[in-house]
């Protein structure tokens, strides 16, 4: 039997090859355009060829959308009149392609291929059209509609309906359709080509993976039925149906007959992915109440098309995504479950395989894969200014920069310290180029600052790393005011200097990158650390607005709300000596992801956890907080406790909250 495929190195066209060499006696020509006729080894190794088999799979040079697919007369007359059955598979499967190149290729690409093959005389043209076909009609549309189909106005839809009608209404020799839902990758090994469908979601469910711990409840959408079948179901079942007797002129849904809602269909890849699941959904519908023409008016405007494509960016999604939540349509499959009654070809659960997809996905597909996101790769030969790398986090992130090739600048006022550093580096063959500077000294901030920018030019990375705390209950601060003073003097006004001394040349050479070293107890308002917090959350304020200014110029902001580390700042409170804290190392790890992602913040859990908590029930994280304030003592250097307060050593209700807090500062 005797075969032509288009489409055959598509992700469906090569399985379905593969199926059909089983059968006994088969050859198979298949289109390539004629640039990729010396580049098809990997298609030879996937369908696991041996020398022999070769001469049963033969390419034929063309192309789609020429007349008559371009294929030369000399192998045009190869192929004879012995084509009994012709599949047409290649087209453009993306809802996010341009409309004038899917019309090229979808419906022009339809036209020459059912011509093409009437001129060869083939028995049977099947095509491969989608659900999509159907456009955005209301209700379920069956397998014996086509007319029917509304909602035509994305490219994608109308022109994979228009493809049908080609068939339908041109084609004069037997014909079969197949109308697939959204195919996904193979259910017993997971594997896929490309990222569409419900992947366009993964990253979004990854980042809910990193942010929140997998138990806790979040708010998702809800939508209309998403129809997913996996590609080893779409195979076997056109490998079948193709060949029954009696079936021409039908089409055929290849579907789910019990597709699962948007909710569900993500709550299922979220439990595949080890994420928290959408519990509470808003359903999308609601904000159809808004009339089309206001919607069209909003989307006319410049900044509502920005903040739009700004959000889906972040959330990894196409711009147009949101168009299909509320996709109102279902497939019936009457047909298609009749001619595959006896043969075992079923749709499976997906729950029996999400599993699957989403590690290959992960494995193979995260866009995250085939970006250079290494360290050296971001910073290597750039300038890197880490502000208080003399010691802890500072001298842990210039020591991790040196080595991924950074030049790497840092600021620090004890000379003698900074001496010890620079010895340190060059003894392991690490450059720190060290500047002496006291940041709470405007002026010293200004004039180290400009010698900075004059040796090196520009700063690429600005890390403002240098800080203060002071540890202490406001009630034994109140002849203390001057601890305030000075902690804002370098957390805020330090850093902010630098900020602004570092910013025209990045906004001359159009990229930058600013990250500031926060606190975890700006986002659960950490009693005894008022002056600390209230300094680092005004740094947190003018980031904010800075962002805002220059969202479009090419600069970068990174907050990192750093839980509590060990490092020499917070070694004058002994209690800590029993809290589990980050490493100086593991904290840098943390800056060093920050430079190569460069999110807008960075957090923990618990943070996000005390934000939230704070945002929805105020009284309720005051409560918490208040608790901690109560159980543990001011440090040494504050007011000696009074009476009755808890001793030195920890007790177990301190062990314990220490431990369910990692990170907090008490």
């Amino acid at each position: 039997m005797q075969y032509f495929i288009t489409g055959a190195s598509g992700f469906i066209g090569r399985r379905l090859v593969k199926k059909l060499l089983a059968r006994e006696g088969s050859v198979i020509y298949f289109l390539v355009r004629a640039a990729e006729l010396n580049s098809l080894d990997a298609l030879y190794e996937f369908w696991d060829f041996t020398p022999t088999e070769k001469a049963r799979v033969l390419p034929v040079a063309g192309d789609l959308t020429e007349p008559g697919l371009g294929i030369a007369a000399v192998d045009r007359k190869k192929l004879g009149k012995k084509t009994t059955h012709f599949f047409h598979l290649a087209a453009i499967y993306d809802l996010t392609a341009d409309a004038e190149s899917q019309l090229k290729v979808n419906v022009q690409g339809t036209r020459n291929a059912v011509q093409f093959a009437e001129s060869i005389g083939a028995k049977h043209f099947h095509l491969f059209s989608s659900i999509a076909s159907a456009g955005m009609f209301e209700g379920l549309f069956r397998e014996d509609m086509f007319e029917e189909a509304e909602g035509l106005d994305h490219p994608y839809f109308k022109t994979k309906h228009d493809s049908e009608g080609i068939v339908r209404h041109e084609c004069s020799i037997p014909w079969r359709i197949y109308r697939p839902a959204i195919v996904v990758g193979d259910s017993r090994t997971g594997e896929m080509d490309k990222i569409d469908g419900p992947y366009y979601f993964f990253k979004l469910i990854q980042k809910m993976r990193k942010m929140l711990p997998s138990w806790m409840p979040t708010i998702g959408i809800e939508g209309g039925r998403i129809n997913v079948v996996p590609v080893d179901f779409v195979v076997k079942a056109v490998d079948h149906i193709a060949h029954l007797k009696g079936e021409d002129g039908k089409c055929f849904h290849l579907v789910d007959p019990t597709p699962m809602r948007v909710g569900d269909l993500l709550n299922t890849f979220a439990r595949a992915a080890h994420a928290p699941e959408m519990t509470m959904r808003v359903n999308a519908a609601l904000f159809s109440f808004i009339p089309k023409h206001i919607r069209r008016a909003l989307m006319a405007l410049s900044p509502i098309r920005r903040i739009q494509h700004a959000v889906m960016t972040d959330l990894g999604l196409p711009d147009d995504m949101l168009r299909f939540v509320n996709y109102p349509t279902r497939f019936d499959c009457r047909e298609t479950t009749r001619v595959l009654k006896g043969t075992g070809i079923t749709v499976p659960p997906l729950e029996d395989y999400a599993w699957r997809l989403w590690d290959y996905w992960e494995r193979h597909l995260d866009p995250d894969l085939f970006i250079d996101r290494s360290l050296r790769g971001q910073v290597g030969g750039k300038v890197v200014l880490v502000t208080g790398a003399s010691s802890g986090i500072g001298k842990a992130t210039a020591w991790k920069l040196a080595e991924a090739g950074a030049n790497v600048v840092t600021i620090a006022r004890d000379k003698e310290q900074l001496d010890e550093v620079v010895k340190a580096f060059e003894a392991a063959g690490l450059k720190l180029h060290a500047y002496v500077g006291d940041l709470a000294d405007m002026v010293s901030t200004e004039a180290v600052v400009q010698q900075i920018m004059a040796e090196h030019g520009v700063v690429d990375v600005l890390i403002n790393n240098a800080g203060r705390s002071i540890r202490r209950a406001i009630e034994n601060s109140f002849d203390r005011f001057h601890d305030f003073e000075r902690t804002m003097q370098l957390n805020y006004f330090g850093a902010l200097k630098v900020s602004m001394g570092v910013l025209p040349k990045m906004l001359e050479q159009k990229h930058g990158h600013i990250i500031n070293i926060s606190s975890i107890g700006v986002l659960t308002n950490a009693p005894r650390f008022s002056a600390y917090v209230a300094s680092k959350a005004a740094l947190d304020a003018w980031v904010r607005c800075a962002s805002s200014e220059f969202a479009d110029r090419g600069i970068s902001f990174t907050t990192i709300n750093m839980p509590l580390v060990k490092t020499p700042m917070i070694a004058p409170t002994k209690i800590y000596d029993q809290v589990p804290t980050l490493t100086p190392e593991e904290a840098a790890a943390l800056v060093c992801n920050a430079i190569i992602h460069k999110p807008v913040r960075v957090a923990t859990r618990l943070g996000i956890f005390g934000q939230t908590l704070y945002a929805v029930m105020p009284r309720v994280a005051q409560i918490i907080m208040n608790t901690t304030f109560r159980m543990f003592p001011d440090s040494s250097t504050a007011k000696a406790p009074k009476a009755g307060l808890l001793p030195d050593l920890p007790s177990a209700d301190q062990v314990a909250f220490q431990q369910f807090m990692r990170g907090i500062h008490f």
